[in-house]
């Protein structure tokens, strides 16, 4: 997955110190786009057997499950006009020893925790670990002989959802509750948009509410657009950025 990757490389540029990363900024200052390239074989791959990482959900387990087709395992993002540097599961327990990292958002967010997750199980598998949160909604995987702590949220709209007498409130202009938990981390990265467009019983979701109006529905782009700006003014404001590094994935396809 390009996302994958992508994040992968952002953690390790945030805390730096590491020749190949190094490369790669000036590199990147100059031509190189993530996003422009192909998949190309690489026979070291896969980094990961993921039927022993302890933590993938049973859609995302394809092995344990029977897929005899595993050539997908063997292919990596290669940008076009740059190197991605490669995983060393090592240095990054090193240069993340005591930190937290939390992702936050719906399910995409959950398939990029569980690829961190494994990616370090497999490069330190004999550790202490700890792993809590089997409902999803905040699961926390920590290898406790770094203290390093990677976390997901499972927040679709980033901003609070409450629950009240008259149901279930979205509300467009808070993350107070939320960011309770945001407040923590060294690290953050974000996503929200494919539960937008949902309706019926597939939304948590009964009411909306922007300052003291409160509507049973509204034009979803124009409430996504006030909720991502909710959120924007709470990271431009309220989060300390010399302790937190952020990241926000862009709009990514269904994956139904």
């Amino acid at each position: 997955m390009v996302y994958g990757w992508i994040i992968v490389v952002a953690i390790f540029v945030a805390y730096g110190d590491y020749d190949g990363v190094n490369a790669l900024q000036e590199e990147e200052e100059e031509s190189c786009n993530f996003y422009e390239g192909s998949w190309v074989r690489d026979e070291s791959y896969p980094l990961y057997d993921s039927l022993a990482c302890p933590n993938i959900d049973y859609q995302f387990d394809c092995l344990k499950y029977g897929r005899k087709d595993l050539n997908y395992l063997k292919y990596r993002w290669q940008p076009k006009n740059c190197n991605l540097p490669s995983w060393d599961g090592k240095f990054f327990l090193e240069k993340y020893k005591g930190k937290k990292i939390m992702f936050v958002g719906d399910s995409i967010e959950l398939d990029q925790w569980q690829s961190l997750v494994c990616l370090l199980h497999a490069a330190s598998p004999q550790t202490q670990l700890t792993i809590s949160g089997p409902d999803n909604a905040l699961c926390n995987f920590t290898i406790l002989d770094y203290g390093t702590s990677v976390l997901y949220f499972r927040q679709q709209y980033l901003v609070d959802i409450d629950n009240e007498k008259i149901g279930r409130v979205l509300k467009l202009d808070s993350v107070k509750n939320n960011a309770v938990l945001w407040n923590q981390m060294d690290l953050l990265v974000f996503n929200t948009w494919l539960w937008w467009g949902r309706n019926n019983s597939r939304k948590p979701w009964d009411y909306i509410q922007i300052g003291n109006k409160i509507v049973k529905d509204m034009n979803r782009i124009e409430a996504f657009k006030l909720a991502l700006t909710t959120w924007t003014n709470w990271v431009n404001t309220e989060l300390d950025t010399t302790k937190t590094k952020v990241f926000y994935l862009g709009i990514t396809p269904t994956h139904y």
